[in-house]
């Protein structure tokens, strides 16, 4: 049935190439934009946070979504810009089932994520998280936890890990979220990012106006975004 309505859409569509269009965010308005947090043993050891019973959760706003290759500005207010990168997926059929998966990119202000105890404010400026560049739809990927992640600063790798070495996996996060709200199709959610985050490197790294990050994942493309500052 897929690979049906697939030929289909390329079928109908018209061919254009990649410097005719403009990208958005894979799911640009989500239902529910929900970000899974310390969700790799490398993350929760570098932050030195103990362990959970249940995963970590907080939300994003859906104005503080990116596409590929847009600029993403550092608030001109803090130097603390980090990279998380990620792999998320996109709820579908009864709310349960997954359509696919792509990059996400959960660009984190670190002073204002630690104003609080609550994740929110640094986690929700907008155009701060890129998602991208396509979504794979699932019957791409015969088995996500043999996907590699790996974020790259102007060519030099910072983080590399096997989604597979996730605590909580999709399965796990899809039924613990489903107890306390319902999942939608279009729905996204992030599964949380690996040990290497600039932040705890020491000294401590950020992101600066011309750096260029990446995030890529075992067949699902490379999410590329220049770093700007805010006016």
């Amino acid at each position: 049935e897929l690979a049906a309505l697939k030929a289909a859409a390329v079928a109908a569509g018209v061919t254009l190439a990649p410097e005719q269009v403009r990208l958005l965010p894979v799911i640009p308005n989500p239902g529910k934009l929900i970000c899974v947090g310390l969700n790799y043993k490398t993350h929760v050891a570098e932050t030195k946070r103990a362990d959970s019973e249940h995963p970590s959760l907080f939300l994003r706003f859906n104005d503080s979504l990116a596409a590929h290759g847009e600029t993403v500005l550092r608030p001109a207010f803090s130097e603390r810009f980090d990279w998380e990168g990620e792999l998320a997926f996109v709820i579908g059929k009864g709310g349960r089932h997954i359509a696919g998966y792509a990059c996400f990119n959960d660009v984190s202000v670190r002073d204002w994520q630690r104003h609080t105890h609550q994740f929110t404010p640094g986690k929700n400026f907008p155009g701060t998280g890129p998602f991208g560049p396509v979504l794979v739809t699932r019957d791409e990927v015969p088995d996500v936890t043999k996907l590699q992640l790996q974020t790259r600063l102007n060519g030099t790798v910072v983080q590399n890990a096997s989604v597979g070495d996730l605590i909580f996996d999709i399965p796990t996060i899809v039924a613990y979220i489903s107890r306390f709200t319902p999942l939608s199709p279009g729905d996204v959610i992030a599964t949380g990012t690996p040990g290497g985050v600039g932040d705890r490197r020491e000294p401590p790294l950020y992101m600066k106006e011309g750096d260029v990050v990446e995030v890529e994942i075992t067949d699902l493309g490379i999410l590329r975004n220049p770093i700007g500052v805010a006016a």
